[in-house]
This record gives structure tokens, sequence and C-alpha cells, in this order.
């Protein structure tokens, strides 16, 4: 059917100037998809490769749009009861903390965050971990947030050393890490750097842990973070990482576009863990995987998770990449009752 369509196409363009308009337009469209593809490419390679600097905003003005968005998607959170900027090796670390009296007796919680959303992205799970943990979420050194990086990375497990300064500053004795998207691979290299001090780990949709995210995520990703895409684009990178429709009234879409839009990311490029790797984690380890469109890697992900040592792996029905988000209660209860497993 498709070459005879073409065939008919070819005879109407002889007979009819006009149809060789469109004959070329149609080739300008394709033409135009092959740079983006192109420069998608190259984008997802410059910005999981090591940069040259440190993560910035691109602008002032740019810094006080993603400020105005970040505050806003905040106002969703509770109150913190401290809010700490730690001096480390790589800058100064942003931590908000919820504790009081009924937790000071439990271990606490670390929350990591994916790419571009900082704190304000758990707010679907802070509440309900914070009633039984004290808990610390941070905003990624290096990525768009209250952080500030002073120092670059010359390589992925750099990002472990400023890890390890804001552990030993609120969590001497060891925290349950838990952490989302390249959060969630951030912290299976400090599990495997610090042992110790990680009591139990949770990897939430872990990208680049497990499994490579399928080629469309990754030319997905490189259109998202390329500063000057058209809006429509734009958009439609977020919606395909995200996994759900982009809404630019909702004030955390507009806190990760913002920051897909204004700053200046500088994090280097995590390998995926080797099979000597994944079995050196032999703390209680959680992998929650979401069903559609995984950026962890989907059912390949779940292959390989299933050689940690004491590890339980699961998919969720109905849910993709924002996961934490999208699971809600049940995700939390399930999180929680892997915390007391292990206590």
């Amino acid at each position: 059917m498709n070459i005879l369509r073409k065939a008919s196409l070819g005879v109407e363009e002889q007979e009819r100037p006009a149809g060789r308009g469109r004959r070329f337009l149609r080739r300008g469209l394709l033409a135009v998809l092959l740079v983006l593809a192109l420069i998608g490419a190259w984008s997802s390679w410059g910005w999981l490769t090591a940069a040259p600097e440190s993560g910035h905003f691109r602008s002032t003005e740019g810094r006080e749009r993603y400020v105005s968005a970040y505050d806003e998607a905040f106002a969703a959170l509770p109150e913190p009861s401290a809010v700490h900027d730690l001096p480390t090796s790589h800058g100064t670390v942003r931590v908000y903390e919820w504790s009081g009296p009924g937790t000071a007796e439990a271990a606490p919680i670390v929350l990591m965050p994916g790419r571009s959303s900082g704190a304000p992205m758990w707010a679907e799970n802070l509440p309900a971990l914070a009633q039984e943990h004290p808990v610390y979420a941070l905003d990624a050194l290096g990525d768009a947030g209250m952080s500030v990086q002073s120092v670059r990375f010359a390589g992925f497990e750099d990002q472990t050393r400023y890890l390890h300064g804001v552990m030993q500053q609120l969590a001497p004795e060891g925290a349950h890490l838990i952490g989302h998207s390249f959060g969630g691979r951030l912290g299976a290299a400090y599990a495997l750097a610090h042992p110790q001090d990680v009591l139990t780990l949770t990897l939430l949709e872990p990208a680049m842990t497990f499994a490579t995210p399928p080629v469309s995520m990754l030319f997905w990703s490189g259109v998202a973070f390329l500063p000057g895409m058209p809006r429509a684009v734009e958009h439609r990178a977020l919606t395909e990482i995200g996994g759900e429709p982009f809404d630019p009234e909702d004030p955390m879409a507009r806190m990760i576009q913002a920051g897909a839009e204004h700053y200046r990311a500088a994090l280097p490029q995590p390998g995926v863990l080797t099979t000597e790797q994944i079995a050196e984690l032999e703390m209680p380890t959680y992998v929650a995987l979401g069903e559609q469109d995984s950026l962890a890697g989907g059912e390949r992900a779940a292959e390989a998770a299933a050689a940690l040592p004491a590890g339980t792996v699961e998919i969720w029905p109905g849910t993709t990449h924002s996961l934490p988000m999208q699971a809600g209660d049940e995700l939390n209860r399930r999180m929680l009752s892997h915390l007391d497993a292990a206590a």
C-alpha cells in the first residue's frame, strides 16, 4: 500500500507543479526531524558525560523564574522543621528536615530526587514517611535547586563525596536512603562506597542503574534539556520522560520546565552497575519499577536487579517513570514496610 501511494504521488507531482512544493515540504520536515534527532542524541551525550564546569543558572532572570516556580511547588509540602545549607567537598547542599519528638527514636530517611526535581518532588510521599521517621530531603548538587555547586565533578563518583559530607553532618549513625531516577543511581553508588552508612536502600525507577534507558527516552531527555527548543517540543519531551501529559498549570511541572530551560547541569555520566557491583549491595534493597515507558529499563532492569543479595523487586502496574507521584499511598506503605522489616 505504501509503494502504491508513493507512485501515485509521483504522477501528481509531474502533472501539478504545486505537488512539487508539497514534496519539498515533506522532505524539509524529514530534515528537521533528523536534525532534532541528532541534536537530541548529542544533547543526551553532553548531558550524561562529564561537564567542564560547575552547574549554574544561565542568567539571573532565569534563576528568578526557577525560584518562583520552586517556591510554588514547595508549598505543597508540609512546613519543614529546619532548613540546612551544608558545606561539602563540592559546594553547599540545601537540605530540608522534618522531625519531631514522635520520630526522635527512629532512624532517619534521606531522600534523593530525580533530575530537575529537587525536594518538591516528594509531595506525595513525604507526609507519610515523616510520620514515622525523621526525613531529610536534599536538592542535588550540580542540578537545578537551592544547592550551589562550587567545585566541578571530575567523574560520577565525586557525587558520593559530597553526599558523604551530608550524611556525616545529619546522619552519622546511618540512614535509610530513598532515591528516584538519577537520585536512585546516586543512592546505589553511595551504598557501594559507604555500605556501613546505609541501613536500607530504596530505588524508585532508578535510571542507569540496572539497565540503560530505551533509545527513545535518551532522545527525549536530550531534547528536554536543550535550551531554546520550541515550547511544544519541550512539553512533548517532558511528557515522554515523565510518562504523563505535561500540565503547564501544575506547579511541579512548571518547576521542572524552568530547571530544564534555565539551569546548566554538570552531572557526569554514571555507568550501569556491573554484576559484581550488584552483588556487593548486601543491605536490604527495594526496587520499584514502572510498567510503562520505564526510564529505568523495565523488565531488563528487573532481571538484573534480581541478583541483589537482599533485594525485593516489583513492577508497578499502570505506572511510568513518575512512579513516586503515581503510586501514592500504596507505595508509601510499601516503602515503610521495607524499612520496618530491616529494623
